[in-house]
């Protein structure tokens, strides 16, 4: 087999995301990890699914489910389009904040449950997006309690795991709670992870997954940010825990994550030529930074060697990282990761592309997925009179590079599994 060209590699980079993206697909996933065993021994089986893929994982389950599907509700963004199986009712929820939706779609889930007997199986799909698009609260809150405790945690400037802490103790189905209303039915969760690191426990804040955080932490988190609201404090109830008899008929079975998208491009690129390294970092933290290290990384193994590799690398890295916005400009955190790397190669040896791309196909409030860039995209910029470090100041990211023709371009892809970022190297 010919080695892989330089001169190929927005193809080389296509091939790969896509089948990353295969990997991914809510329908392939759902399909790869059916709980045979589960849906043969139940008598009835009701579905619960909540995501933003929540609908192609409910759409698959029905079609393998066929008649043995009872009932079915799915909570989803709203705008999504209808078009369900019989059976499943659409409940459109709020994202990424909850709305009256989302607190429809968690009381009737709760119903739909409630009447399922030992004998019977609840199966439940779960996707990112899930916390707020599917909430029952704790008697005696409404959705403005829930709204005005959001505000004060994230003004105080609280880490999401405490935030989370706090939430799952004012709910009854996040921390395991769902899987305590579906009791004494048996309980099969297939989860799409969207979370870095795949814990069960935070994808969806954890609706079939024990809860190791207790009431007293969440009762010390509200004293430690000074969030006195008497009602919210006398909410609060503990969730189920591990070794909790309810989760000894749960089966929480991981069918997609960033790891499986990554392995699949892993073998994309050995198929295409490419020796491959899936290196143990995790992309998180500022975009920026990861693209320049990422960049002097790979344009130091090259000039390690001396010369070009003999044979063309990829290098595949997956998690999620953030940007710190202080300009006015028009990007996303992949595209702002790209341009970061396309200023740290202008001068690199060697032949070197980095794509940094949101397997959702949604980077920031623009139209691309991420960006490709190369030693070329930095002198290609100043041929057109384009100051990338100037765009870069002012979070500029899409704006540059959609000129330069560098953004990645997929449209909505149904999924997510955080980011994946790609360094290959080519021979001379």
């Amino acid at each position: 087999m010919p080695l892989p060209l330089f001169q190929d590699h927005r193809a080389h980079v296509d091939v790969i995301l896509r089948a990353a993206l295969r990997a991914a697909d809510p329908a392939e996933a759902v399909r790869r990890g059916w709980p045979q065993a589960e849906i043969e021994s139940a008598r009835r089986v009701r579905l619960v699914a909540v995501g933003k893929a929540g609908v192609r994982m409910a759409q698959a389950a029905a079609e393998l489910l066929g008649s043995r599907l009872e009932r079915g509700l799915v909570a989803a963004p709203a705008g999504v389009a209808p078009g369900l199986a019989p059976r499943l009712d659409l409940i459109p929820a709020g994202h990424p904040l909850p709305t009256d939706g989302s607190l429809r779609a968690g009381q009737l889930a709760a119903e739909l449950l409630a009447g399922l007997a030992a004998h019977d199986l609840a199966l439940v799909l779960l996707s990112g997006g899930g916390s707020a698009l599917f909430e029952h609260l704790a008697p005696g809150l409404t959705l403005d309690d829930l709204q005005a405790l959001n505000a004060l945690l994230l003004r105080s400037g609280a880490p999401i795991q405490e935030v989370n802490c706090v939430r799952k103790h004012l709910s009854r189905v996040k921390g395991g709670g769902l899987a305590r209303l579906a009791a004494p039915a048996r309980v099969a969760a297939l989860i799409l992870s969207d979370v870095v690191g795949d814990p069960l426990d935070v994808i969806a804040s954890g609706p079939t997954v024990p809860d190791p955080t207790t009431v007293h932490e969440a009762r010390v988190i509200l004293r430690r940010y000074r969030i006195n609201l008497p009602k919210i404090e006398a909410a609060l109830a503990e969730t189920p825990k591990p070794g909790d008899p309810v989760f000894a008929r749960v089966l929480n079975r991981l069918v997609g994550s960033n790891a499986l998208a990554r392995q699949a491009a892993a073998e994309a690129a050995r198929e295409l030529g490419f020796d491959v390294a899936l290196p143990p970092r995790v992309i998180q933290g500022e975009a920026r930074e990861i693209g320049r290290e990422i960049a002097r990384e790979i344009a130091r193994e090259i000039e390690i060697a001396r010369e070009s590799p003999r044979f063309p690398r990829a290098e595949i890295f997956g998690g999620e990282s953030t940007v710190t916005v202080r300009g006015r400009g028009v990007g996303g955190r992949n595209q702002e990761l790209a341009l970061a790397a396309a200023i740290e190669l202008r001068h690199a040896p060697g032949r070197i592309v980095i794509a940094s791309f949101g397997t959702d196909g949604v980077d920031g409030p623009t139209p691309a997925a991420g960006a490709v860039v190369t030693p070329d995209t930095a002198r290609q910029a100043a041929a057109l009179g384009l100051d990338l470090d100037a765009a870069l100041a002012e979070n500029d990211s899409h704006t540059a590079l959609a000129r330069l023709g560098a953004t990645l371009v997929t449209g909505l892809t149904g999924t997510n599994v955080n980011d994946l970022v790609l360094a290959l190297a080519y021979p001379a």
